[in-house]
């Protein structure tokens, strides 16, 4: 069905496809056979994405926070992907704003500039003035834009549907892939959500144990100007943070000394967003942290976010010392517990390739080691394995990869274990004690004092039940349906056998005492018996084919 509604667009994809030198697409479309595919190279992959235009952009930028499902190099190469298309024209960007605002545009704005400060595939953003002096940015979204997305979407859950039918589809959950895909593309559309996701995470950095959140700004959101196609925030003047010119009057020295503290925040606001909130700003590029006038750090565009919950948490903690320590065991049982699926998994080899893949950081120094590298060798290897991870790893590992190269261009001499050391401590601390130590010395008091009191009872009790013979163990142990039933089937032909064995026992001792023609019947009877039952057994016993 899908098909024959977008023709012409799936038209464009085969010769996209064909010019990138790439059929595998073509002869699904067109209904051939197809012998299990690769997928192209990262580079014909990145260029088939940007002709087919700005909707297989954000897909790639999806996949880029895939490394769970792709190799380093491809996630590396989609990770280059921006979003960035021609502007519209103002006229129609301002039919758009006309028809978002609940009053006429001139009793709301004193000022808008035409020329967009940014353009996206999904909206444009344009600097407004309120009519109240507070300087806004307008973030509007692409007339039609809902309409191409749709038709997009569409085309590409019937691609994802045929794909499936192949093992590639289903090694790579092409269908999962798609969906995680349009709610994503879907959720986009609706500006609020993202305005939702801004205002949640101002919120939670207001206030922290680990920085100065006065130094961290995200923008306010004008709720009462928002809607689903237009979004209203503060403005915030500065450059992306890559660009700033660090400058002061005492010198050089001043300027290592805040390039060392901009870093240090950028690394406690995102270790407070990973590991303590749980809610976290997943797309940490350069250009979405700003270096403002006033010396501040902001961060912008909250449309990509993720989610983390607290045993999530504690193992990805635990993780990152495993890998300080190298430890490979530990990695694998780690990776086991972040599992979505309860797929069976041979332990040996996974700390196998746990321990090949670390042993090359052996002699290295933990201030050289790339931890993000790390992290995306982790869940290879896990994939290498046929181990399902949860699809928030990939934007967790990805948020680390943009976070530490961000750091490593915007400081080159920042050492990323001190960084990353004191954070961890105190994470282990509050994982033991809490963030209300005293509370959490209370409560252990009290379950410890709990159980003293209960134990002697049930002791007690379980001494008296194993005294007066009433204890049942009640144990379930996987497997033991099948040696059940193997064990009953020997038992009955045991029972068989010795019957039949009685049977021509008891007809050879009438046989030789039989004084009459009743006994010699009675013989007869026991041994036609004897022999039907023989013959049962043995004929049995060859078709269950365990002869031997």
């Amino acid at each position: 069905m899908f098909l024959t509604q977008t023709v012409p667009r799936q038209r464009e994809i085969i010769e996209v496809v064909l010019r990138n030198g790439w059929d595998y697409m073509r002869r699904l479309l067109t209904g051939g056979k197809t012998d299990e595919p690769q997928l192209p190279t990262p580079a014909v992959l990145k260029n088939i994405l940007v002709d087919l235009g700005p909707v297989y952009v954000k897909l790639g930028q999806l996949l880029s926070t895939r490394p769970d499902l792709l190799s380093g190099a491809y996630i590396e190469e989609l990770s280059t992907l921006q979003d960035e298309v021609p502007q519209v024209s103002w006229s129609e960007i301002e039919v758009v704003i006309r028809k978002q605002l609940k009053k006429p545009l001139e009793e709301t704005f004193t000022t808008i500039n035409p020329v967009p400060v940014a353009a996206g595939s999904i909206a444009q953003t344009h600097r407004a003035t309120l009519i109240d002096g507070r300087e806004v940015a307008l973030k509007v979204q692409r007339p039609g834009i809902d309409i191409t997305i749709a038709q997009d979407i569409a085309l590409i859950q019937g691609i994802a549907d045929l794909v499936a039918r192949t093992e590639f589809g289903q090694t790579y959950e092409i269908k999962a892939i798609a969906e995680e895909f349009t709610k994503a593309l879907e959720a986009e559309l609706d500006f609020t959500l993202e305005a939702g996701f801004t205002d949640q995470l101002r919120r939670n950095l207001s206030s922290s144990r680990w920085f100065d959140p006065q130094q961290i700004v995200v923008a306010e959101i004008y709720w009462d100007l928002t809607t689903e196609k237009l979004m209203v925030m503060e403005w915030l003047n500065g450059v992306p943070i890559l660009s700033a010119k660090l400058s002061h009057q005492n010198g050089t020295e001043d300027t290592v000394v805040e390039r060392n503290a901009i870093t240090t925040l950028l690394f406690r606001v995102f270790f407070q967003q990973l590991y303590i909130d749980g809610f976290f700003h997943a797309d940490p590029h350069p250009g979405n942290l700003f270096y403002l006038q006033d010396g501040r750090i902001a961060l912008l565009d909250c449309g990509m976010v993720g989610r983390l919950d607290p045993r999530t948490q504690q193992i990805l903690t635990e993780m990152l010392l495993a890998i300080i320590d190298l430890d490979a065991g530990r990695c694998a049982q780690l990776t086991l517990q972040l599992a979505d699926s309860n797929q069976p998994v041979i332990l040996s080899r996974l700390e196998n390739d746990y321990d090949r893949m670390l042993r090359k950081y052996h002699n290295v120094s933990l201030t050289d080691i790339n931890f993000s590298h790390v992290i995306y060798e982790i869940l290879q290897v896990a994939r290498n394995n046929k181990i399902r991870l949860p699809s928030n790893m990939g934007l967790y590992a990805k948020t680390l990869a943009n976070l530490e190269g961000v750091a490593r261009t915007f400081n080159p001499d920042v050492n990323l274990f001190d960084e990353i050391k004191p954070l961890i401590t105190d994470l282990f601390r509050r994982q033991l004690l809490g963030d209300n130590p005293v509370r959490s010395l209370l409560r252990t008091a009290l379950d410890i004092k709990s159980l003293s009191l209960q134990s002697p009872r049930q002791i007690e009790l379980l001494l008296d039940r194993v005294t007066s013979e009433t204890l049942q163990w009640n144990l379930s142990l996987r497997g033991l349906d099948g040696v059940r039933r193997t064990m009953d089937d020997a038992a009955n032909r045991l029972s068989f056998s010795i019957l039949v064995g009685s049977l021509i026992m008891g007809a050879a001792i009438i046989s030789h005492n039989a004084q009459t023609t009743q006994l010699s019947f009675i013989s007869s009877v026991l041994f036609t018996a004897a022999s039907l039952l023989g013959l049962w057994l043995i004929i049995s016993i060859l078709r269950s084919g365990r002869l031997r």
